[in-house]
């Protein structure tokens, strides 16, 4: 069973910057696809952004250019770069095992001044 474990949400100004992390436990991360996606007050969960087991990388038309997905397979962890954050990135940040029903609990990223 893959366990996902969301962390590195919080408070960010317009314009600034967070790295959120999912830590994948019950495999070995760099056999996986991995997403994030994420779900904003009163709105459906959206895709943001997947990393497979390749290494290759697909956004979201709303994040390409200022989000990176990433990972790190010594830590089995992946990684969102958010960068130039907007007040309707504000969400609800879930990684995701590609194509499965394990998600993590999420993570709170809210962009306010």
């Amino acid at each position: 069973q893959v366990h996902l474990v969301e962390s590195g949400g919080g408070l960010a100004q317009p314009g600034g910057s967070l790295r959120l992390s999912c830590v994948v436990s019950g495999s070995i991360v760099s056999f996986l696809d991995m997403n994030w996606h994420r779900q904003a007050p009163g709105k459906q969960r959206e895709f943001v952004a997947r990393i497979t087991s390749g290494g290759s990388t697909v956004y979201a038309d709303s994040v390409k250019g200022r989000f990176t997905i990433s990972r790190d397979n010594a830590k089995d962890t992946v990684y969102l770069q958010m960068n130039s954050l907007k007040p309707e990135d504000t969400a609800v940040y879930f990684c995701n095992q590609d194509k499965t029903k394990n998600w993590g609990r999420g993570t709170q990223v809210t962009v306010s001044s």
